[in-house]
């Protein structure tokens, strides 16, 4: 094969790579040569190998398989959030809100519609804004912050990477990690380095290393962390902030997607004289995912560069879209609808991880819509068990940064909207499935 691939630099290696796979002589999983046998065949410095085969990978046409070499990515499915789909088993690992506790905008959608918006007028509406910026600004005391409004969190955590990254620049992640912040950074083309999460968030040391290892963005979980549900503590928050103050133009993002359903304090790692920071809150966990819109609260410098890939003509958020969040979130029926959901979400989870601990399985009293339950076997063998028993379940593996990672033991499962009977099922068929 290295007798086919032509080329000087990287550049024209990585392309002639492309033309191969285009024209079919290469197939997804074929093989591609290793590095030192192309970089001989091709007389060029081993280096310019490595940089050709970097960039294949960082544009998603190969894949690296360690010791097995590199090869030819295909169109291999990723985990996503949400229902499984094409499956008759009982789905257990959504990580969707309960729908009968999301809010009906009915009412709210009559009063909305108003004036039209036409192009060149504030792409964000001013109520929404001052609510906005009372929302956060308890939380970002005596911080100077600009608000911007997206179609999500995670639109928000894209382009706040691209308005500060360059492709291949490293960013830190919590490890194990909310799906769609691997996928954003992969997609993106940037470096994942993993941050462990013990019970109290994202850990000192770890966040040290990655430091040192250069990272240019930080994304954070300040609680009800996905998939383990922990939070930050006082003291935890503390050191993270040591930690950080030796690096204030790191990019650092919090995303506090739990927010107004969580039980937990909110706990920020955005010290005063941090200088590029960002506190992205979604509604979409109490108001519906269906509703694509996220407050981020950034600093001065970070808003400008949102605000020119949010102008009129382009991506603003609807401002119909806008309204009905303002007038959901004032509307004193909603906030104790959402109320109530956080008190439910808290007893659900709290009843199935006592029956869990009455089992002799270990799910620790944590924070968000799903429960992170340790095995003693690996996850992926007890999940195969519990499909026989009509149980569809998430393994931690999904959630892994490295796929070489020792097999996962832990689960994550989302409870809160089964009844008594079936949650006492379920560990009863968990319980059966560990031995």
């Amino acid at each position: 094969m290295s007798d086919q691939i032509t080329g000087t630099t990287a550049a024209d290696i990585a392309a002639s790579v492309r033309d191969l796979r285009d024209r079919g002589v290469l197939g997804a999983g074929s093989a591609l040569p290793p590095v030192r046998e192309l970089a001989a065949t091709l007389g060029v410095n081993r280096n310019t190998a490595v940089a050709a085969y970097r960039q294949l990978a960082q544009a998603g046409l190969v894949v690296s398989r360690g010791r097995a070499g590199t090869v030819i990515a295909g169109h291999e499915s990723v985990a996503q959030e949400g229902y499984a789909a094409d499956t008759v088993l009982r789905d257990v690992g959504t990580g969707n809100p309960d729908p009968r506790l999301i809010p009906d905008p009915s009412s709210a959608l009559a009063t909305v519609a108003g004036r039209p918006v036409l192009y060149g007028e504030p792409v964000i509406d001013r109520g929404l804004e001052t609510w906005a910026q009372e929302w956060v600004a308890g939380d970002l005391d005596s911080i100077d912050f600009r608000i911007t409004i997206t179609s999500g969190a995670v639109d928000a955590v894209e382009r706040l990477l691209a308005q500060a990254l360059m492709r291949d620049d490293a960013v830190a992640l919590e490890d194990p990690c909310f799906l769609a912040s691997i996928h954003t950074v992969r997609l993106g083309g940037y470096r994942a380095v993993p941050v462990p999460v013990d019970e109290q968030g994202m850990t000192v040391d770890g966040l040290r290393a990655a430091l040192d290892a250069g990272v240019r963005a930080v994304i954070c979980t300040p609680r009800a962390q996905n998939p383990t549900g922990a939070s930050l503590t006082p003291e935890r928050a503390a050191e993270l902030r040591a930690v950080l103050a030796d690096h204030p133009y790191v990019l650092l993002i919090e995303d506090d997607h739990f927010s107004m359903l969580s039980g937990r304090p909110y706990e920020s790692l955005i010290g005063p004289a941090h200088r590029r920071y960002a506190l992205v809150r979604s509604v979409s966990k109490f108001l519906g995912p269906d509703m694509c819109l996220a407050v981020a609260a950034t600093d001065p410098t970070t808003a400008e560069r949102l605000a020119m890939r949010l102008s009129p003509g382009t991506t603003w958020v609807s401002h119909l879209l806008q309204r009905l969040t303002l007038t959901q979130l004032t509307d004193p029926d909603v906030t104790a609808s959402i109320a109530a959901a956080r008190e439910h979400y808290v007893e659900r989870n709290a009843r199935f991880s006592s029956l869990l601990r009455d089992a002799g399985l270990d799910a620790p009293q944590t924070d968000g819509l799903s429960l992170w339950v340790a095995l003693p076997r690996p996850a992926r063998l007890v999940a195969e068990r519990l499909m026989r028993r009509g149980w569809l379940a998430r393994t931690g593996d999904e959630f892994a940064l490295d796929e070489r990672a020792a097999p996962s033991h832990h689960l994550r499962l989302t409870v809160h909207d089964l009844s008594d009977d079936d949650a006492e099922t379920l560990v009863t068929d968990l319980v059966a499935a560990t031995r």
